[in-house]
């Protein structure tokens, strides 16, 4: 299946990120890169949904990382999720990371530079992103720790054997 198509502007303190198709595991070490190098100067981080036709674990993982890093400085909105995205971010009970609007964005969208993030990761870092990802989603609600732990100690062990492979 193919991955969703990211394409993030930052302008003034705001970032958008837009995504389109199913957003899956191939598709979310950018926007892990990107929450673990925000800058204190964020106001807002806009994730518009509309041509999201679904989401996976680890990329729903990566939303929450998300929106815990910017819960001090700034805010999360999601944008335009339809119903069956916003039933899976409740499911995994990370729904009070974030701020649901709907809105048209087709106005604004003109004055923006989008740029598509790099598409390549490496094996290692697209491990760290599905350890990281659900590691968060076990930490933020506990109700996913039945769901995940498995998940997260397979990914972990197979991180720590790329690193080891890596050296």
């Amino acid at each position: 299946m193919k991955k969703a198509d990211l394409l993030i502007a930052h302008t003034q303190g705001v970032y958008n990120i837009k995504v389109q198709g199913r957003a899956n595991f191939e598709c979310a070490p950018p926007l892990r890169n990107l929450a673990n190098n925000l800058d204190k100067g964020f106001k807002r981080i806009s994730i518009d949904l509309t041509g999201c036709s679904g989401m996976d674990s680890t990329f729903m993982g990566v939303l929450a990382m998300i929106g815990l890093h910017v819960r001090e400085s700034g805010k999360v909105e999601i944008v335009n999720a339809d119903k069956e995205n916003r039933h899976l971010l409740e499911g995994l009970g990370i729904e009070e990371l974030f701020d649901f609007v709907n809105k048209d964005n087709n106005e604004s969208d003109k004055d923006r530079k989008w740029v598509r993030p790099e598409e390549k990761s490496s094996q290692v870092d697209q491990a760290e992103t599905v350890y990281s990802a659900h590691d968060t989603l076990v930490r933020v609600f506990d109700g996913n720790k039945a769901k995940f732990e498995k998940v997260v100690e397979f990914a972990k062990k197979d991180l720590d054997r790329l690193k080891k492979d890596e050296k």
